[in-house]
């Protein structure tokens, strides 16, 4: 594949990357900042001081990198997996080279233009796990187009939110979830494969021979709006993130540091579409490596298949939330062999050192933990290639400078807010919370941008999560977190998961409360495990962290992207 400039030595259009696949000066930027974290992967250190962010002013990632390594490229891009059949044997329903994907997603962004679809109107895309998606993301970035994805099982109620909200002009959806939306304010084109009806526009053939080549109309801002990203708004009613197209295109080098993604990779991530953990790990991390993503159906892959999953397509890397990786724990051992990963990931809650200990034991791969948010790609995670202890989370990734700072007094230290220092401000952070200039305001403050994260730096420099701020709480006088308490809640071997919150106390104000999911059904009763649990508690925290009291549920209320309800446990306690 080409890499060099223009023919005219100097930087060539947004119309000629698309037009022939030819390497931009952004592009070779970008190549450069690339490579660097490929061949430093082992090297944390090294990485980390050798690592610039590419600063052009102009990046289309879609047409400055995508369709650049998509030229002449049939190496598969793309393997939708089915749903399990006979013996559970799961199958490729759909393959997609780099090389038809550049040109289906030209063929459509040329027919959104035509239907009247401009640069930097919000597209809301509701069409889960199917080809199209992908064909979507890349056509609307090519555009100008900005995206704003959504999950499959959508309410009504949260369409109207999304629309109403997000200022969303365009819905590009299944026939299913454009019902939802039906009557619903969309001032623009209503799209859905095989769509019929008035006012509904089918899904554009984008696979026949003589597609058109797109031309954009000019080039494209790294500055622009390109993705916008509701929050899971586990507290709250949920935030508009938006990021620019260096925000994702570019920022999301951090996150293929972390993921130790290479070319010729094959990668599979268990993220539904409509997260922004599915534009990390099923979009653009693995293109940006040069790898084939592996997409699971919607409503994803039951656990007991997912190790022969694994080792039959090949999988090199799997990245999947700490729920689902101790949901595989029954399976990893006998089958049809373990899966031979290089690269094992999870990000969104912490890793229980028995999690990791026993996937370790069984496929002789290191689960490797990772922090970031919808508003930052990657910021903190441990590397790949290097021998790291169990816990705590990790180093900072290369691009970021992370700092800790006392909420009460400002100052930086060992412990605090997760802070991001703003001096060369990095492109993976979000341009803002949009419509909520307050709230923006005060992300960004005091030369950092404030993850609402609390963690503390360990002897070695890395850094170990506390829980939300919002979580913290003061009990006699002593500061609570949450994470600290559950994180000895789950190493008894009846509990599957934990979340501690606060309850009132008469003399202490408030007092930690205990609230467990089991692996199993008890074989005693609730209190007798309650007090093995506050036994256990008593045995490794301080007598101030102890919780008041362990109520056992069923399931942990989550939210769909998995993060549990803490909100709704803690109301009604007094």
């Amino acid at each position: 594949m080409p890499t060099g400039a223009g023919a005219d030595g100097g930087r060539v259009s947004d119309k000629a990357e698309a037009g022939g696949g030819r390497a931009s000066a952004a592009h070779e930027e970008y190549r450069a900042a690339r490579d660097l974290l490929l061949r430093l992967r082992g090297d944390r250190e090294a990485a980390t001081e050798a690592f610039r962010w590419p600063r052009d002013e102009h990046f289309n990632w879609a047409l400055d990198w995508f369709d650049v390594i998509a030229r002449d490229n049939d190496r598969p891009a793309l393997e939708l997996l089915g749903r399990p059949g006979p013996e559970g044997r799961v199958p490729v329903v759909d393959r997609v080279s780099f090389a038809e994907l550049a040109a289906r997603s030209d063929a459509l962004a040329v027919a959104l233009r035509d239907l009247g679809v401009r640069r930097g109107d919000r597209v809301l895309i509701l069409l889960g796990t199917r080809t199209e998606l992908w064909e979507t993301l890349l056509g609307c970035v090519k555009l100008g187009a900005v995206v704003v994805p959504g999950y499959q099982d959508l309410t009504r109620t949260e369409a109207a939110d999304r629309i109403t909200r997000g200022d969303v002009r365009h819905v590009i959806a299944t026939t299913e979830l454009l019902d939802l939306v039906e009557g619903l304010p969309v001032p623009g084109i209503r799209m859905a494969p095989g769509a019929e009806g008035p006012g509904r526009i089918p899904y554009p053939d984008t696979r026949s021979a003589g597609r058109p080549r797109f031309t954009p109309d000019g080039p494209t801002r790294t500055a622009d709006p390109s993705f916008c990203y509701f929050t899971s708004g586990t507290t709250s009613l949920p935030k508009l993130v938006e990021h620019s197209h260096a925000g994702y295109g570019v920022g999301h080098l951090s996150s293929l540091y972390w993921s130790g993604l290479r070319p010729g990779d094959r990668h599979l991530n268990l993220s539904a579409p409509g997260w922004a953990k599915h534009s990390w790990s099923s979009f653009f991390v693995p293109w940006a490596a040069e790898a084939t993503i592996l997409a699971p159906p919607d409503g994803g892959l039951p656990a007991s298949v997912l190790p022969g999953v694994l080792a039959e397509h090949g999988v090199t890397s799997f990245c999947a939330p700490p729920s689902a990786w101790r949901s595989l724990l029954p399976y990893v051992t006998g089958g049809a062999g373990a899966p031979r990963l290089r690269e094992a990931t999870a990000a969104g809650e912490p890793l229980t050192a028995e999690t990791v200990a026993r996937i370790e034991t069984a496929w002789g791969v290191r689960v490797r933990d990772g922090y970031g948010q919808t508003e930052a790609t990657a910021l903190i995670g441990r590397a790949p290639g290097t021998p790291e202890p169990l816990a705590p989370l990790g180093h900072p990734l290369p691009g970021y400078r992370i700092v800790l700072r006392d909420p009460e007094t400002g100052e930086t230290g060992d412990a605090g807010e997760v802070c991001v220092d703003l001096t060369d401000r990095p492109p993976g952070l979000m341009r803002g919370y949009a419509g909520l200039p307050e709230r923006t305001a005060e992300a960004f403050a005091d030369g950092l941008y404030r993850t609402g994260d609390r963690g503390e730096r360990c002897a070695d420099g890395s850094i170990r999560l506390l829980g939300r701020m919002d979580e913290v709480f003061k009990s006699h006088g002593h500061r609570i977190s949450p994470a600290e308490i559950e994180a000895v809640l789950r190493t008894h071997p009846a509990v599957a998961d934990a979340a501690v919150v606060p309850c009132p106390d008469p003399e202490g104000g408030l007092a930690p409360f205990a609230v467990v999911e089991l692996r199993h059904a008890p074989g005693e009763s609730p209190a007798d495990l309650g007090a093995e649990l506050l036994a256990l508690a008593a045995e490794h925290l301080a007598p101030v962290f102890v919780p008041r009291g362990v109520e056992v549920v069923a399931t942990l209320p989550r939210t769909r992207s998995g993060k549990v309800r803490r909100g709704e446990l803690a109301r009604g306690r007094g």
